[in-house]
């Protein structure tokens, strides 16, 4: 459960919370205000999945179960600001299309989670959906805390609930921790966000954390039954940061929302990834593990925009498919205005290249999105590039775009603007410092493709969200709060030969940008 984005670190009190929780609209009338301005929102998104309504954070335990992909994520179902974290449930048959369900979890006044339902996990225990996950609540003593970040202090424990049906829509959980506190003697800076799997005859359970002044760090714990629990060791621990900051997320001494599993890659070799999330960005490492310790031998970062606290699972055919949320980058001021906030990024599979490097495309079945398209084919006449180019336009801000382009050393951008010729978005690869650099607007991101060689951008706009891939490498996820005046077209500057294009016209999962039976 990230605690480091700035809207959290602008929550100043509990009261002036619970003034901001007191603005849900509980009667007919205000809801029904509540779905107009949602539905007419340009800003929001309308093939991403995010609440009907309100704050949303991280994915927490995804898993196919009989048939249908379910997504839990962290839910204020009071405000469009981070607080009273639940775990909001979600289905769908092709991890495209949703469907919401009620809550699952919900904090249990006195108990382990009375402050907050943190990330986690869930698993098939014998067949039945189990969750593991962070439960806070305030310490019964200073030394009991495990986060502190300037702004809460919390005990985290680890708790765990059993799904009751097998809609996944009723949970039962167990009424005492399976994880009560840190491994006796260990100074930590967190100790959160479960990760589980199966190895042998034993489960296998991370956990984000680190030491003060020497770095985030990974715990690892072994058990036979997912309710008792032995410390084993770290599984890897980091080195001390020179950032220096009150949250030790922001300082890099606290490594949370762990993810672990093995990936195959091309070259045959069996390697294992792990993700985590700190300083504002997932990292990857791809290495190997033996003897129940990790090794990185090669690790980036996952996206370089406004993306955090990734999680993994396998979808029905067995792919390794990557899960993150969307962060936003307005004032709470705006959040709270417009009745929403986050989203979950489109479903990424994973694979490893040749150079064991972390690869991933958006799963093939977002092309169930696809409407009207328009292309420039390999080998067409400057005329007739130029022609598809002028005549292109995209509409209420929900498309897919990819690009095959062959830049020479010099710069070139590709533009999406309005017909005034107002930029929306422009998507640029640089030259800097004898490398390559890929920019969308103001953000930045190194780019592994040499001077010469052919750039793939793969674009998918969805109202104030921009998901940008360049050869399946490199990510960035960028926020766009502006509307333009019309339809978008897309104009490309600089020296660079337009081998060809398609862009896709996207269709709206929800004739109202709800996906949700709040206003029907």
């Amino acid at each position: 459960m990230p605690l480091s984005r700035r809207a959290f670190l602008q929550l100043s009190s509990a009261a002036a919370l619970a003034s901001r929780w007191s603005r849900f609209p509980a009667t007919g009338p205000a809801i029904a205000a509540l779905c107009r301005k949602l539905s007419s929102d340009p800003l929001r998104p309308q093939y991403h999945l995010l609440p009907a309504h309100n704050w949303m954070n991280d994915p927490n335990g995804p898993i196919f179960f009989r048939g249908r992909y379910h997504m839990f994520h962290q839910y204020n179902p009071q405000a469009a600001v981070w607080g009273n974290m639940n775990w909001a449930h979600a289905t769908s048959n092709d991890m495209i299309h949703w469907q919401h369900e009620g809550i699952a979890l919900s904090p249990t006044p006195g108990g382990p989670d009375r402050d907050g339902v943190f990330s986690g996990s869930a698993v098939l225990d014998h067949g039945k959906p189990t969750m593991i996950y962070t439960g806070v609540a305030p310490p019964a003593s200073a030394p009991e805390a495990t986060l502190r970040d300037g702004v809460h202090t919390w005990r985290e424990t680890q708790c765990l609930a059993v799904a009751q049906d097998d809609s996944l829509r009723t949970w039962k959980k167990l009424p005492d921790p399976v994880i009560a506190a840190p491994p006796p003697g260990l100074a930590v800076t967190g100790f959160r966000d479960p990760y589980v799997w199966r190895e042998g005859n034993n489960w296998m359970l991370i956990l984000g954390s680190g030491s003060p002044g020497k770095g985030g760090a990974i715990l690892l714990y072994r058990s036979s039954d997912l309710r008792h629990w032995t410390y084993l060791h770290p599984l890897i621990a980091g080195s001390p940061t020179n950032v220096k900051s009150v949250n030790p997320v922001d300082a890099g001494e606290m490594w949370e929302c762990p993810d672990f599993f093995p990936l195959r890659a091309k070259n045959g070799d069996g390697k294992h990834v792990l993700l985590v999330s700190t300083v504002g960005k997932v990292r990857w490492m791809v290495g190997t593990y033996a003897e129940q310790r990790f090794t990185p031998e090669k690790e980036g970062v996952v996206d370089w925009g406004s993306y955090y606290a990734a999680k993994t699972m396998l979808d029905g055919d067995g792919n390794r498919v990557l899960w993150g949320w969307i962060t936003e980058t307005r004032p709470d001021a705006d959040l709270i205005a417009a009745g929403w906030a986050g989203a979950m990024s489109l479903p990424r599979v994973l694979s490893l290249s040749l150079q064991n490097e972390l690869e991933m495309h958006v799963a093939p079945a977002a092309q169930r999105l696809r409407g009207t398209q328009t292309s420039i084919p390999s080998g067409a006449t400057a005329a007739v590039r130029q022609n598809v180019l002028d005549t292109l336009r995209i509409r209420d801000l929900a498309a897919e775009l990819v690009l095959e382009l062959r830049p020479p050393a010099n710069e070139f951008s590709v533009h999406l603007q309005a017909e005034t010729g107002e930029k929306f978005a422009s998507i640029s690869c640089a030259s800097k410092s004898g490398s390559r650099e890929l920019r969308v607007n103001t953000l930045a991101a190194p780019l592994s493709v040499s001077t010469g060689s052919p750039v793939r951008l793969h674009l998918f706009l969805d109202g104030s969200v921009l998901e940008v891939f360049v050869n399946g490498t490199t990510a960035l996820t960028a926020r766009i709060y502006q509307i333009p005046s019309g339809p978008l077209q897309v104009r490309i500057d600089g020296d660079v030969e337009l081998n060809s294009l398609d862009a896709w016209q996207m269709i709206p999962i929800s004739k109202d940008r709800l996906t949700s039976s709040l206003c029907t």
